[in-house]
């Protein structure tokens, strides 16, 4: 072959033979490991399959649970849709804004719904406002049932009937005592009755003590101690059956007085009663009242005076504190 023939001349027919015998390497791929009995396991499966399967899922799951509520009825709907609401009603929008309706999602209607949604979390006044178990209805019904079922204790008289004028003379008076705590004021008497400790009472004044016996003349007031009742009557009568605490051991009420009482502007009741009781082995009794009034306080005022028959002479002060009342 000359050299201007390179090129132009056909391959020699020995490397073509040399290229049609030579093998091509092979390349093999390994089966892949049959599949176990129970087929493909979650770590097997593709991510994005994995990820559709989770979605499918929780859509089927939220449809059924739309379903049941839209088809329960009755208390159940109730409870459900009003559990739900308290739940979201923290992540509502103020009662100012106005939440639109389904319209604006491309719901059929359109009208914006503008009723305040009250946050759970804030208790309204009614609620917060909690009434005194000894002032519920249940309450006052168990403690009225409780004092006239007390043996110690009768019954009211049907009719009103008048504090008459007691035995005794009247003693001589120095002013009135003021007793800002109660709302109220009434006699201070002078000579023989004397200003004490007033505790538990918010004031005091006592007659002087009486040989063999620790229960003395007493005048008394503080607000009223016991449940108030819907009527100042029943709230007196409650309120004597208190006083028998602050009598001897044993006492009982026999009535005297049950009359509504006008202070100023403000009613009351007054009730006149005897309490008698034994000491050493004798019947004894004493003169006493109280007086309920209804004064600018959480609970009306008590004006309380009792009077052994030892010192009976002092019986008429009873009548003097009664008629003198007046309201701060």
């Amino acid at each position: 072959m000359s050299p201007g023939d390179y090129g132009t001349k056909a391959v020699p027919t020995y490397v073509a033979a040399e290229a049609e015998t030579t093998p091509l390497p092979k390349i093999v791929v390994p089966a892949p490991p049959p599949p176990p009995r129970g087929g493909k396991g979650l770590g097997d499966l593709p991510m994005h399959v994995v990820y559709k399967s989770i979605a499918a899922v929780t859509a089927v799951a939220a449809a059924g649970v739309a379903g049941f509520v839209l088809l329960s009825g009755g208390e159940d709907d109730a409870s459900a849709t009003s559990a739900i609401a308290a739940r979201s009603a923290v992540a509502s929008p103020p009662a100012s804004v106005p939440t639109t309706s389904a319209a604006t999602t491309g719901g059929p209607a359109a009208t914006p719904m503008t009723t305040p949604v009250a946050s759970p979390l804030v208790a309204s006044p009614a609620a917060s406002s909690l009434a005194s178990p000894a002032t519920t209805p249940g309450a006052v019904t168990a403690v009225m049932q409780a004092a006239l079922s007390d043996p110690r204790i009768p019954a009211l008289p049907e009719r009103d009937r008048q504090l008459g004028r007691l035995y005794g003379m009247a003693a001589k008076t120095r002013g009135a005592l003021k007793d800002e705590r109660s709302g109220v004021a009434f006699p201070r008497f002078a000579e023989e009755w004397k200003l004490t400790p007033a505790s538990p009472f918010a004031t005091r004044q006592m007659l002087p003590k009486i040989k063999g016996t620790s229960f003395r003349g007493m005048l008394v007031s503080c607000l009223v101690p016991i449940p108030v009742q819907a009527s100042p009557r029943d709230t007196a009568f409650l309120a004597a059956r208190w006083t028998l605490n602050h009598h001897p051991s044993g006492a009982t009420i026999r009535w005297t007085a049950s009359q509504p009482i006008t202070v100023g502007e403000r009613d009351g009741w007054l009730l006149g009663y005897t309490v008698n009781y034994t000491i050493k082995g004798k019947q004894r009794k004493a003169a006493a009242a109280l007086a309920l009034v209804d004064v600018p306080k959480d609970k009306p005022a008590l004006v309380f005076v009792t009077i052994p028959d030892t010192q009976r002479k002092h019986w008429r002060d009873i009548n003097t504190v009664m008629s003198r009342i007046r309201v701060l």
